[in-house]
Protein backbone atom coordinates (compact mmCIF):
# COMPACT_ATOMS: atom_id res chain seq x y z
CA UNK A 1 0.00 0.00 0.00
CA UNK A 2 2.69 2.06 0.83
CA UNK A 3 4.25 1.69 -2.68
CA UNK A 4 1.21 2.47 -4.07
CA UNK A 5 0.68 5.59 -2.10
CA UNK A 6 4.84 6.55 -3.08
CA UNK A 7 4.23 6.07 -7.01
CA UNK A 8 1.13 8.34 -6.57
CA UNK A 9 3.16 10.95 -4.73
CA UNK A 10 5.53 11.48 -7.49
CA UNK A 11 3.24 10.99 -10.30
CA UNK A 12 1.18 14.35 -8.80
CA UNK A 13 4.62 15.64 -8.43
CA UNK A 14 5.60 15.46 -11.86
CA UNK A 15 2.00 16.71 -12.29
CA UNK A 16 2.59 19.64 -10.37
CA UNK A 17 5.69 20.81 -11.73
CA UNK A 18 5.84 19.92 -15.73
CA UNK A 19 9.14 20.01 -16.88
CA UNK A 20 10.12 22.81 -18.50
CA UNK A 21 10.62 23.24 -22.42
CA UNK A 22 14.09 23.64 -23.72
CA UNK A 23 14.99 27.03 -24.47
CA UNK A 24 15.87 27.62 -28.24
CA UNK A 25 19.40 28.69 -29.10
CA UNK A 26 19.14 32.56 -30.16
CA UNK A 27 19.21 34.04 -33.44
CA UNK A 28 21.55 36.83 -32.45
CA UNK A 29 24.03 33.84 -30.95
CA UNK A 30 23.61 31.43 -34.17
CA UNK A 31 24.39 35.14 -36.74
CA UNK A 32 27.44 35.77 -34.04
CA UNK A 33 28.60 31.99 -35.06
CA UNK A 34 28.50 32.47 -38.16
CA UNK A 35 29.88 35.73 -38.59
CA UNK A 36 33.01 34.05 -36.62
CA UNK A 37 33.21 31.18 -38.65
CA UNK A 38 33.29 33.55 -42.03
CA UNK A 39 35.68 35.96 -40.11
CA UNK A 40 37.77 32.95 -39.77
CA UNK A 41 37.94 31.50 -43.06
CA UNK A 42 38.82 34.83 -44.20
CA UNK A 43 41.55 34.83 -41.86
CA UNK A 44 43.22 32.01 -42.91
CA UNK A 45 43.06 33.14 -46.49
CA UNK A 46 45.10 36.02 -45.28
CA UNK A 47 47.49 33.67 -43.64
CA UNK A 48 47.99 31.60 -46.19
CA UNK A 49 48.54 33.64 -49.10
CA UNK A 50 50.63 36.40 -46.66
CA UNK A 51 53.18 33.25 -45.53
CA UNK A 52 53.21 32.06 -48.86
CA UNK A 53 51.73 28.47 -48.39
CA UNK A 54 50.57 28.60 -51.88
CA UNK A 55 51.17 29.98 -54.83
CA UNK A 56 49.69 33.47 -56.05
CA UNK A 57 48.56 31.76 -59.11
CA UNK A 58 46.16 29.06 -57.50
CA UNK A 59 45.42 31.48 -54.55
CA UNK A 60 45.59 35.36 -54.82
CA UNK A 61 45.16 37.37 -51.40
CA UNK A 62 42.03 39.16 -51.00
CA UNK A 63 43.90 42.81 -51.39
CA UNK A 64 44.45 41.49 -54.58
CA UNK A 65 40.79 40.56 -55.38
CA UNK A 66 39.59 43.78 -53.84
CA UNK A 67 41.49 45.21 -56.32
CA UNK A 68 40.28 42.83 -59.44
CA UNK A 69 37.30 43.63 -57.91
CA UNK A 70 37.31 47.46 -57.86
CA UNK A 71 38.51 47.28 -61.59
CA UNK A 72 36.05 44.99 -62.64
CA UNK A 73 33.07 47.40 -61.33
CA UNK A 74 34.76 50.26 -63.48
CA UNK A 75 36.30 49.47 -66.50
CA UNK A 76 34.37 45.74 -67.35
CA UNK A 77 35.85 42.83 -68.12
CA UNK A 78 35.34 40.07 -70.31
CA UNK A 79 32.75 41.99 -72.97
CA UNK A 80 31.03 43.89 -70.21
CA UNK A 81 31.13 45.89 -66.49
CA UNK A 82 30.35 43.83 -63.47
CA UNK A 83 27.51 45.18 -63.23
CA UNK A 84 26.12 44.12 -66.69
CA UNK A 85 27.24 40.60 -65.95
CA UNK A 86 24.81 40.27 -62.47
CA UNK A 87 22.02 41.70 -64.01
CA UNK A 88 22.33 38.99 -67.01
CA UNK A 89 22.97 36.27 -64.26
CA UNK A 90 20.15 37.37 -62.22
CA UNK A 91 17.45 37.86 -65.08
CA UNK A 92 18.55 33.74 -65.88
CA UNK A 93 18.00 32.77 -62.57
CA UNK A 94 14.70 34.84 -61.75
CA UNK A 95 13.04 33.51 -65.17
CA UNK A 96 13.91 29.87 -64.51
CA UNK A 97 12.69 30.11 -60.39
CA UNK A 98 9.53 31.37 -62.57
CA UNK A 99 8.93 28.82 -64.65
CA UNK A 100 9.92 26.57 -62.16
CA UNK A 101 7.75 27.86 -59.55
CA UNK A 102 4.63 28.01 -61.62
CA UNK A 103 5.31 24.55 -63.94
CA UNK A 104 6.69 22.35 -60.58
CA UNK A 105 4.20 23.87 -57.40
CA UNK A 106 0.91 22.63 -59.81
CA UNK A 107 2.48 20.07 -61.27
CA UNK A 108 3.95 17.81 -57.37
CA UNK A 109 0.49 18.83 -56.22
CA UNK A 110 -1.27 17.05 -58.64
CA UNK A 111 1.00 14.02 -58.56
CA UNK A 112 0.31 14.16 -54.72
CA UNK A 113 -3.16 14.02 -54.97
CA UNK A 114 -3.94 11.84 -57.73
CA UNK A 115 -1.70 8.35 -58.03
CA UNK A 116 -2.22 8.17 -62.06
CA UNK A 117 -0.48 11.19 -62.19
CA UNK A 118 2.47 10.43 -59.61
CA UNK A 119 2.92 7.52 -62.03
CA UNK A 120 3.19 8.88 -65.36
CA UNK A 121 4.96 11.88 -64.61
CA UNK A 122 7.75 10.62 -61.93
CA UNK A 123 9.34 8.62 -64.53
CA UNK A 124 10.49 11.22 -66.88
CA UNK A 125 11.11 14.03 -63.78
CA UNK A 126 13.04 10.90 -61.70
CA UNK A 127 14.96 10.25 -65.31
CA UNK A 128 16.21 13.56 -66.19
CA UNK A 129 16.92 14.49 -62.39
CA UNK A 130 19.62 12.14 -62.04
CA UNK A 131 21.59 13.09 -65.16
CA UNK A 132 23.97 15.88 -64.21
CA UNK A 133 23.17 19.18 -66.18
CA UNK A 134 26.26 19.02 -68.22
CA UNK A 135 25.28 15.64 -69.22
CA UNK A 136 22.07 16.63 -71.41
CA UNK A 137 23.80 20.42 -71.96
CA UNK A 138 24.60 19.17 -75.78
CA UNK A 139 21.17 18.22 -76.84
CA UNK A 140 19.52 21.36 -75.32
CA UNK A 141 22.02 23.14 -78.20
CA UNK A 142 21.02 20.52 -80.61
CA UNK A 143 17.28 21.30 -79.75
CA UNK A 144 17.00 25.45 -79.09
CA UNK A 145 20.63 26.36 -80.54
CA UNK A 146 22.62 28.61 -78.26
CA UNK A 147 20.73 31.18 -77.85
CA UNK A 148 18.48 32.13 -74.29
CA UNK A 149 15.99 29.49 -74.37
CA UNK A 150 18.92 26.85 -73.80
CA UNK A 151 20.72 28.47 -71.26
CA UNK A 152 16.86 29.48 -69.52
CA UNK A 153 15.44 25.89 -70.08
CA UNK A 154 19.00 24.03 -68.24
CA UNK A 155 18.55 26.39 -65.65
CA UNK A 156 14.51 26.25 -65.26
CA UNK A 157 15.77 22.07 -65.55
CA UNK A 158 17.61 22.39 -62.40
CA UNK A 159 14.91 24.59 -60.44
CA UNK A 160 11.88 22.33 -61.77
CA UNK A 161 12.47 19.25 -60.25
CA UNK A 162 13.13 19.81 -56.43
CA UNK A 163 10.17 22.33 -56.33
CA UNK A 164 8.05 19.26 -57.78
CA UNK A 165 8.81 16.33 -55.16
CA UNK A 166 8.61 18.99 -52.54
CA UNK A 167 5.25 20.11 -53.15
CA UNK A 168 4.44 15.97 -53.81
CA UNK A 169 5.50 15.49 -50.44
CA UNK A 170 3.85 18.18 -48.67
CA UNK A 171 0.80 17.09 -49.93
CA UNK A 172 1.63 13.39 -48.88
CA UNK A 173 2.51 14.78 -45.17
CA UNK A 174 -0.67 16.42 -44.69
CA UNK A 175 -2.30 14.56 -41.91
CA UNK A 176 -5.03 12.70 -42.34
CA UNK A 177 -6.92 13.42 -39.11
CA UNK A 178 -7.25 17.60 -40.48
CA UNK A 179 -8.96 16.56 -43.78
CA UNK A 180 -10.84 14.14 -41.68
CA UNK A 181 -12.27 17.01 -39.24
CA UNK A 182 -12.69 19.72 -42.43
CA UNK A 183 -15.01 17.02 -44.17
CA UNK A 184 -17.37 16.57 -40.74
CA UNK A 185 -17.37 20.51 -40.74
CA UNK A 186 -18.67 20.19 -44.45
CA UNK A 187 -16.07 21.52 -46.41
CA UNK A 188 -15.73 20.97 -50.31
CA UNK A 189 -13.05 19.73 -52.57
CA UNK A 190 -11.70 23.24 -53.48
CA UNK A 191 -12.23 24.36 -49.23
CA UNK A 192 -10.10 21.43 -48.45
CA UNK A 193 -7.49 22.33 -50.76
CA UNK A 194 -7.35 25.94 -49.98
CA UNK A 195 -7.26 25.59 -46.17
CA UNK A 196 -5.97 22.40 -45.34
CA UNK A 197 -3.99 20.68 -47.51
CA UNK A 198 -1.88 23.82 -49.42
CA UNK A 199 -1.30 25.35 -46.13
CA UNK A 200 -0.12 22.16 -44.71
CA UNK A 201 2.43 21.65 -47.94
CA UNK A 202 3.78 25.10 -47.87
CA UNK A 203 6.59 24.27 -45.64
CA UNK A 204 7.72 21.76 -47.96
CA UNK A 205 7.18 23.79 -50.94
CA UNK A 206 9.96 26.33 -49.65
CA UNK A 207 12.09 24.30 -48.72
CA UNK A 208 12.20 22.89 -52.01
CA UNK A 209 12.40 26.35 -53.26
CA UNK A 210 15.47 26.89 -51.58
CA UNK A 211 16.90 23.58 -52.34
CA UNK A 212 16.03 25.21 -56.04
CA UNK A 213 17.76 27.72 -55.62
CA UNK A 214 21.12 26.09 -55.22
CA UNK A 215 20.94 23.55 -57.66
CA UNK A 216 20.06 26.87 -60.30
CA UNK A 217 22.99 28.87 -58.93
CA UNK A 218 25.53 25.56 -58.87
CA UNK A 219 24.24 25.50 -62.54
CA UNK A 220 24.72 28.74 -63.32
CA UNK A 221 28.55 28.63 -64.73
CA UNK A 222 27.49 25.69 -66.75
CA UNK A 223 24.48 27.45 -68.87
CA UNK A 224 26.85 30.43 -69.13
CA UNK A 225 29.16 28.28 -70.86
CA UNK A 226 26.43 27.98 -74.11
CA UNK A 227 28.00 30.92 -76.05
CA UNK A 228 27.06 33.27 -73.70
CA UNK A 229 28.40 37.15 -74.23
CA UNK A 230 27.09 37.71 -70.33
CA UNK A 231 26.95 36.56 -66.73
CA UNK A 232 29.16 35.86 -64.03
CA UNK A 233 29.48 32.63 -65.51
CA UNK A 234 30.37 33.70 -68.21
CA UNK A 235 33.00 36.02 -66.77
CA UNK A 236 34.67 33.28 -64.39
CA UNK A 237 35.16 30.72 -67.68
CA UNK A 238 36.84 33.65 -69.62
CA UNK A 239 39.05 34.70 -66.44
CA UNK A 240 39.72 30.91 -65.97
CA UNK A 241 41.04 30.70 -70.08
CA UNK A 242 43.36 33.39 -69.27
CA UNK A 243 44.41 31.96 -66.03
CA UNK A 244 43.34 34.71 -63.87
CA UNK A 245 42.90 33.65 -60.63
CA UNK A 246 41.71 36.60 -58.84
CA UNK A 247 39.07 37.51 -61.24
CA UNK A 248 37.58 33.58 -60.76
CA UNK A 249 37.51 34.67 -57.08
CA UNK A 250 36.05 37.59 -57.69
CA UNK A 251 32.84 35.81 -59.69
CA UNK A 252 32.81 33.32 -57.49
CA UNK A 253 32.09 35.88 -54.47
CA UNK A 254 29.59 37.33 -56.48
CA UNK A 255 27.66 34.11 -56.44
CA UNK A 256 27.98 33.10 -52.72
CA UNK A 257 26.53 36.87 -52.06
CA UNK A 258 23.75 35.54 -54.92
CA UNK A 259 23.48 32.82 -52.15
CA UNK A 260 23.63 34.87 -49.54
CA UNK A 261 20.83 37.19 -50.41
CA UNK A 262 18.69 34.68 -51.72
CA UNK A 263 18.70 32.67 -48.37
CA UNK A 264 18.03 35.53 -46.44
CA UNK A 265 14.57 36.41 -48.58
CA UNK A 266 13.67 32.95 -48.18
CA UNK A 267 13.88 33.02 -44.45
CA UNK A 268 11.99 36.28 -44.46
CA UNK A 269 9.68 35.01 -46.81
CA UNK A 270 9.19 31.49 -44.43
CA UNK A 271 8.42 34.08 -41.49
CA UNK A 272 5.57 35.53 -43.76
CA UNK A 273 3.83 32.87 -45.02
CA UNK A 274 4.85 30.09 -42.34
CA UNK A 275 4.98 31.72 -39.20
CA UNK A 276 4.40 28.51 -37.42
CA UNK A 277 7.02 26.38 -38.81
CA UNK A 278 9.70 24.70 -36.31
CA UNK A 279 7.62 26.13 -33.68
CA UNK A 280 5.23 23.32 -32.98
Amino acid sequence: MSVLAEHSTAIEGEVASPRKPRSRTPATGTFAISAGTLLALVLGWVIATRYHLASPLFLPSPSEVLVQFQAIASDGYANGTLTEHILASLGRISVSLAFGIVLGVPIGLIMGLNRWAKGVLSVPIDIYWGLPPLAYLPLLIIWLGIGESSKILLLSLSAFAPICYAAQAGVRSVPQERINAAQSLGANTFQLFTTIVLPSALPEILTGLRIAIGATLSTLVAAELIAAQSGVGYMIMSAANFLATDVVFVGLIVIAIFAFAFTAAMRFLEKQLVPWKGKL
